[in-house]
Formats: structure tokens, sequence, C-alpha cells
């Protein structure tokens, strides 16, 4: 990953032909609030130069924003409503992954700003690494390794692993993420069950999922996972009041948005009443989190940094898509509509 790409005294890519294109546009700043893959900062360099701000924070991206024709806001970052109105050169926002509400879309739109994303690229590894976590806490991946490695080997004789066989998964929210998930514990012999109130009830026996409602969801669900978008309905959706319902022993994944839980201190609770058995996050309420709530200490909560997503082909993927649709919008061009969240700015 490349960062701080800048023209004076700075490293240049080898084509002349980028050169002169830098050169050119040697004014204009390309600001990423974290570092950017290669073939991102390539293609964006020839509309000004690559800079990476120290973090995601508006006070630290407020400084940077003259001659700022484009920013990509990725991991932490931001690009609120101050930020919009104060990049007064502003033509684009990237933001490589499906999720943008860390993007003022409203100040973005009444400035006729497309906000660039990537939906549906990293579908599959999020699905992928969704069920990773899943299955590695029912078959007790991390207890088996320690006991060994510890010389415990009578540990066998002690406990057991769990079942995918048999077992009953709920996915809370049937996009292209969950629908993913769906098709690939097909051959586990579980019982699926859906919510999503947009899918329709022919795609979801495709899937060979059952709908039924949030409640039912949880009440039923030995597994829980969440792959629903962080938005005014959704917000806070998974809170204290529906977790009442849940099925006793149940692992709950969030590989979508901490926003979409009420708060830490709920799952908290879960865990050590035992409405929960395990929990697996790779979101949070605030990225990155406070890593001293105890939550984190808990030896039945599995954590990653919001990076399932990432892996190489996807992530390559996503940041190349990202950019080339950017780099039309800093040519006069339009970009493709299924990548702008507020395609109404193009026209």
């Amino acid at each position: 990953m490349i960062c701080d790409f800048i023209v004076d005294g700075r490293k240049r890519p080898g084509n002349p032909e980028t050169n002169r294109n830098i050169e050119m546009n040697a004014e204009q700043r390309i600001l990423t609030t974290a570092p950017i893959e290669k073939i991102a900062e390539q293609i964006l360099s020839e509309y000004g130069v690559v800079e990476c701000a120290p973090d995601g924070r508006e006070e630290s991206l407020l400084p940077l924003l003259d001659n700022t024709v484009a920013i990509v806001v990725r991991g932490d970052g931001c690009a609120p409503t101050k930020v919009i109105e104060q990049a007064k050169q502003l033509r684009v926002i990237g933001r490589p992954g499906v999720g943008y509400d860390s993007v003022d879309i409203a100040a973005a739109t009444a400035r006729g700003i497309p906000v660039v994303f990537t939906p549906g690229l990293g579908a599959r590894a999020v699905a992928e690494g969704a069920l990773a976590m899943l299955m590695h806490i029912v078959k007790k991946v991390s207890f088996w390794d320690e006991s060994l490695k510890s010389g415990n080997w009578k540990s066998r004789y002690e406990t057991k692993s769990g079942d995918m066989e048999g077992s009953t998964l709920g996915i809370i929210g049937m996009g292209r993420i969950g629908s993913d998930l769906a098709r690939m514990v097909q051959s586990f012999r579980m019982e699926v069950l859906g919510f999503d109130p947009f899918i329709s009830t022919e795609a979801a026996e495709e899937l060979d999922v059952t709908l039924v409602d949030l409640q039912t969801l949880v009440e039923r669900s030995d597994f829980i996972c969440v792959h629903a978008p962080d938005n005014e309905s959704t917000h806070g959706m998974i809170n204290r009041e529906l977790l009442q319902q849940v099925k006793p022993g149940a692992i709950f994944v969030n590989a979508a948005r901490g926003g979409l839980v009420e708060s830490l201190e709920v799952l908290q609770e879960c865990l050590e009443d035992g409405r929960f058995s395990a929990i697996a996050l790779d979101v949070f309420p605030t990225e990155p989190p406070d890593v001293s709530h105890p939550i984190f200490s808990h030896p039945a909560c599995l954590t990653s940094p919001h990076a399932i997503a990432l892996t190489h082909g996807s992530f390559l993927k996503i940041m190349e898509t990202m950019a080339e649709n950017m780099a039309a919008v800093l040519r006069g061009e339009k970009p493709k509509i299924e990548f702008v969240v507020n395609p109404e700015v193009l026209s």
C-alpha cells in the first residue's frame, strides 16, 4: 500500500506520461483518510497529488482541503458536512465498500458531488469471513489449539465441539452478503431463517431460506449473522428488548455495521447471562473501539478490526473500481450509475 504520494522531492510512478499529468495537476490534491492500494493511487494520481491525512478525523482533514478535488474516505475516516462545505474545489468522494454512513450524503448531494462506492464487490469475502468466524467458534478452534499446546490432551474427553448440521442459522439482511452466506451453508443441512422486508418469497425460496419476522428469528436461531445496512430504519434494531427473546446459548456474529446494535453493553449482558454462548464482532459502534470495554476481555468474544472483507482479490477489485469511477468524474464524464450513492447529481 502507498501513502503520501507527493510530487516535489518524493517518489513518482515510472510512467512518463503519468508524471506529466501529475505535474500538470500539481496544485490539485486527492486526499485519502487512510492508505490506499497502489492501483487506486496510480489511477487517481493523474488528476492531482495523492496525499494521505495523518488520520481520518474531521479536525485532521480540515487543514488539507485547499485545492482538494477528491476525497477517499477509508477506514475510520469521515466526510461530514463541514469537510464537504469547506472543500470548495471538491468534485467527487470515494468510499471503498458498500457502507457510506461516514459520509454526509445530503451535504454532498446539495453541492452536486457524486459519492462513489462499490456495492457487491466485497460481498463474497464478507460472507466467507462471517462463516469463518462462526465455524471458528462452533468448532472450538482456539480452544483445541490452546489445549494441545498447554499439554492438555485429555481435553478431548472433557468437552465437545458444536455442529453445523441440524442447527438453525438466522440471517438478518438478505442482500448480496446475506444471500451469499445462505448459498454457502446449503451443504451443511441446516435450517436457514431470514429477515429482510425487501426480499421476495420467491427469491428466498431459491436460497432455501424461510422468511420470518425479526423476533421469530432470534427466538429460533442457534446462530445469528447480521448483514443489514445501517440506516434510519435499522440503526439500533438489535436492542435490549429484542435480545430478551434470544434462544439461550445462541452465537451472534455481526459483520455488517456496529450501529445496528444498541450498544456493546447489551451484548455484554447477553454473554454474562448465557443468552449468547459466544459472539464474533468485525464491526463496532465506534471505530476503532475502546478495547478497555469489558467485552473485549471476555473469553467468548471473538473480534477483528473491520477486516474480514479485506481479502487480496476483493479489495483490489474494490479499490480499482472506486478509483476508476472517481477518475471518470474528474475527467468530466459520468461514472457508472450502479457505483454512485446519489445518482441524482449526475443529471
